[in-house]
């Protein structure tokens, strides 16, 4: 079937984004297949525009941040990355709540913790007599069967093909019948947020995060309302799949610990890291966001609970050369108004993915919807003001009742690539819409600007 003449397009674009950062230095990762398995098809961008000035950011500026929807406590950050240097700031002296930026700071930790070509796997292990074991490894986006879309990005990894793999083990060896375990010790701690708000999990808000879930912990693929036990709900779903597959599973199902020697009989593999990073930030999925954070700290060492994985996350950025400093992460999705974060740590996630020291976070940038097109910021940059941003604008948004961000890049009209965030957290309820419109002036501005003078 053919794709969408906008899908085409976001393509395209995509990959004009990914040379014209490489500068032909790096291989750029794209959304689907690595510069390697297919290369460049146009010439790295050379000309780096005419060096923007404070004075004309500022110009541009202004008059949109003076737009009394944003409330008080707004402000932006503007960073030069074509010659390395902050370029302007204003109401940037105390934090912002982040809402759904905060989901940049995960992603570019657990890029860089795990590297873009990292998978996880979901296994069956056999246990004692013809016992089995299902094994949860974190795979955020595992689903039940595998898709029949040929458009669906990434592949997911589905308890469908681990029953049809196990399924098949088990027959060469002559067996028909076996009792289920399911072991989620992975991760640890709280499974719900204790600085979210209660009817986030009851709601569907966020799913309870677990080492072991299918379709992010819905009871059914598609719909809001979330598991109790997303392991349990997973092993039962699994047990469905072995039954389909010809091989009797015994009705009671029981939380186990696999031994760390148990024979493996099955398993799959999610998709990379970059591509579930691309997901993320591209549909702003909570879910996958928080199970990546708990995947930062077990690689950080510091273990698979929420604590583990902001320690591992500040540890991380830290290590990109960020300041966390002024910073309160209690979470890896935003969802906590606790959270707290300036706004040149939030662009300085894009810095480091930009920089060509940092090859390895590409996907941060490949997978921020673009103004107009593409996931969060479809329909977006609709508005007065706003068009000239339109397709040219990549940014992570954020977006919590009186709580709008916005961070990502651009390049202005002489060739600058700039990297911005802008916030603000003091929005009252009816001046949503006319806020988060003053949010896209800001960025589309920079998208219209020489800001020489």
């Amino acid at each position: 079937m053919p794709r969408p003449p906008r899908a085409v397009f976001v393509t395209l674009l995509a990959t004009a984004l990914c040379v014209s950062l490489a500068g032909g230095a790096d291989a750029v990762p794209g959304s689907v297949q690595s510069a390697q398995q297919a290369p460049a098809v146009l010439a790295p961008a050379k000309v780096e525009g005419v060096a923007p000035t404070a004075a004309g950011v500022q110009k541009v500026l202004a008059p949109i941040l003076k737009d009394p929807a944003l409330g008080k406590h707004r402000g932006i950050y503007v960073y030069d990355a074509s010659r390395g240097k902050a370029v302007y700031s204003a109401g940037t002296a105390t934090p912002y709540v982040p809402a759904s930026t905060m989901k940049l700071l995960t992603t570019v930790s657990a890029l860089e913790t795990l590297g873009p070509d990292h998978r996880f796997s979901t296994k069956v292990v056999s246990g004692a007599g013809s016992s089995l074991i299902l094994v949860g490894g974190g795979d955020p986006l595992l689903a039940t069967k595998r898709s029949s879309d040929p458009t669906d990005f990434p592949v997911r990894a589905s308890l469908q093909d681990l029953a049809a793999g196990t399924a098949k083990a088990l027959k060469a060896q002559g067996i028909r019948s076996v009792t289920l375990g399911y072991d989620a010790s992975l991760f640890t701690g709280l499974a719900a947020n204790a600085n979210w708000e209660p009817n986030y999990t009851t709601e569907g808000i966020a799913a309870r995060t677990s080492a072991l879930w299918v379709n992010e912990g819905r009871l059914s693929p598609g719909i809001a309302k979330r598991a109790d036990s997303p392991s349990q709900a997973a092993a039962t779903a699994f047990a469905a799949q072995l039954r389909a597959a010809g091989i009797k599973v015994a009705p009671t199902l029981k939380a186990a610990v696999a031994p760390a020697a148990a024979e493996t009989v099955a398993q799959v593999q999610s998709p990379t890291v970059g591509q579930i990073v691309e997901y993320v930030n591209l549909h702003s999925d909570n879910d996958g966001a928080e199970v990546l954070l708990r995947q930062v700290g077990l690689a950080t060492k510091n273990g698979g609970s929420y604590a583990g994985g902001v320690k591992g996350v500040r540890a991380t950025l830290t290590k990109l050369g960020l300041d966390v400093s002024e910073a309160r992460i209690l979470d890896g999705s935003g969802l906590s108004r606790g959270n707290h974060v300036p706004l040149d740590l939030l662009a300085g996630a894009i810095r480091a993915a930009v920089s060509t020291e940092h090859p390895e976070l590409r996907h941060l940038l490949t997978g921020l919807p673009v103004a107009g097109f593409t996931g969060s910021l479809e329909e977006r940059f609709t508005g007065a003001g706003t068009a000239g941003g339109t397709g040219l604008v990549r940014a992570k948004t954020g977006t919590l009742t009186g709580v709008h961000s916005l961070a990502g890049l651009v390049r202005d009209r002489t060739g600058t690539l700039l990297v911005f965030a802008v916030a603000t957290d003091s929005v009252a309820v009816p001046k949503t819409l006319d806020a988060r419109a003053a949010l896209d002036r800001a960025a589309a501005a920079l998208a219209n600007c020489g800001c020489a003078v």
